[in-house]
């Protein structure tokens, strides 16, 4: 296990966790884990489509819209202008925070750039879904494409907005009159809330966010001239993003590194370092192209040892070995410097583990991902094969007690991706980790 890269030396102060598959890596977890070392947290695109899941002493909390960091006293969160804000679920998810005795509001900072997900985009993103029916993407059904597609047609709404009541009734009775025509009169639905109902709905959550919401640009610039650091914390994965994803079978933002510039306003040049977050296997939730699926029992066993199911939506997740062709990818997407392994522990019990090395579309090797999501469909894994281990991993501290099997699986990967795994999960909860950085 190597540590000697250039990346590792830098003296690490503003750093982003970004999810190297499809999503639901752990990153969540690892955020948590690693706040006490840093300052701030930063969410940056995505909306309450996603699920972070933080186990401390047992006690299990899922958040959607807030950063994981809202667990540590004293950390500044930050929501930047690239996330999409329900302010229902925003209220909804500070109450219940507040409720179990987490500090939100004193430290929670809102852009007032981010774009409002109104009730019209939920029911949109519903109706859409129910008629494409076997051929449907697989959304959470929150709404999260509709808003995004009104914040790049320039029709949208936004939370600086919301403080001039005159202005916003004319701005959303447009948008509503545009939106509950395609409803009524393209997908048949009947009944849309009004103008007046959505105005009201917004006027009362406003009165409780108005304090929260800040430059969240002007703060960041602040906090990093100060010294202090910052974590930029990522949503959904490489592989849901909507330029360098499966697409169509993908999410409405950008979920690669490249976005922690537009979705908050931070210099690219300002990040010191990358983390990519992996599982030591693969899922997928919603449809999409999957190479490595385990259709047999090897996957139902990862499912069932995993808890493989989706934090957001409950959806049961798809499970297959590691695909190494794909996590290259994103380890050149997003500049990748380190590597965080979760799920370690789900593979213990296997007389043998795979990695899928390449891939054999129509009689030719490919060792990179091909361009369209028809062709990686139907590409067929290559795969190395590599002694498991019946030793327990769970909740080990140590990687020297990590079973001799187990290392060699995890040098493999360093071999290839060529990025080092810092961090590794044996556990749900935050000290069933294993740091190697």
């Amino acid at each position: 296990m190597h540590r000697d890269d250039e990346a590792t030396q830098k003296n690490m102060q503003n750093f982003a966790l970004i999810g190297a598959q499809w999503g639901d890596e752990g990153k969540g977890k690892f955020v948590d884990l690693l706040a006490s070392q840093i300052d701030g947290v930063v969410r940056f695109q995505g909306g309450h489509n996603a699920g972070h899941t933080i186990v401390i002493n047992g006690k299990k909390t899922v958040l959607h819209l807030l950063p994981s960091g809202i667990m540590h006293e004293n950390l500044a969160c930050f929501i930047g202008n690239g996330v999409v804000v329900s302010l229902d679920a925003l209220v909804q998810e500070i109450n219940q925070l507040e409720v179990s005795g987490v500090a939100v509001r004193e430290r929670l900072h809102i852009s007032h750039n981010c774009s409002l997900i109104l009730p019209y985009h939920s029911l949109l993103d519903v109706a859409r879904e129910n008629k494409m029916g076997q051929t449907a993407i697989g959304t959470t059904r929150r709404g999260i494409g509709p808003a995004y597609e009104d914040k790049v047609a320039r029709r949208g709404l936004r939370i600086i907005d919301l403080f001039d009541p005159e202005t916003l009734k004319v701005k959303l009775t447009m948008l509503a009159d545009y939106h509950s025509f395609v409803l009524r009169n393209y997908h048949h639905v009947s009944e849309i809330p009004t103008v007046d109902e959505v105005l009201n709905e917004l006027l009362t959550s406003v009165a409780l966010i108005k304090p929260m919401v800040s430059d969240v640009v002007s703060l960041l610039s602040d906090f990093r001239r100060q010294g202090k650091k910052l974590l930029f914390e990522g949503a959904q994965g490489t592989f849901l993003d909507v330029d360098h994803g499966t697409y169509p079978f993908v999410t409405s933002s950008n979920t690669t590194v490249g976005a922690v510039g537009t979705g908050c306003g931070f210099g690219p040049l300002y990040l010191d370092y990358v983390l990519g977050v992996t599982k030591a296997y693969v899922t997928r939730v919603g449809a999409g192209p999957f190479p490595t699926e385990c259709h047999d029992d090897i996957g139902k066993r990862m499912a069932q040892r995993g808890n493989e199911f989706g934090a957001t939506t409950g959806r049961a997740r798809r499970c297959g070995w590691l695909d190494a062709v794909l996590l290259r990818r994103a380890v050149e997407l997003n500049s990748i410097c380190g590597l965080g392994l979760t799920k370690l522990d789900v593979l213990d019990g296997f007389d043998s583990v795979l990695i899928c090395t390449a891939y054999n579309l129509d009689g030719k090797t490919l060792t990179v991902p091909p361009m369209h999501s028809e062709e990686l469909a139907r590409c067929a894994p290559v795969y190395e094969e590599w002694p498991g281990w019946q030793e327990d991993t769970y909740g080990l501290t140590e990687f020297k007690k990590l079973p001799a099997n187990a290392k060699r699986y995890l040098q493999r990967i360093e071999e290839l991706t060529g990025i080092a795994i810092n961090i590794i999960s044996t556990g749900p909860n935050r000290h069933e980790t294993i740091m190697l950085k």
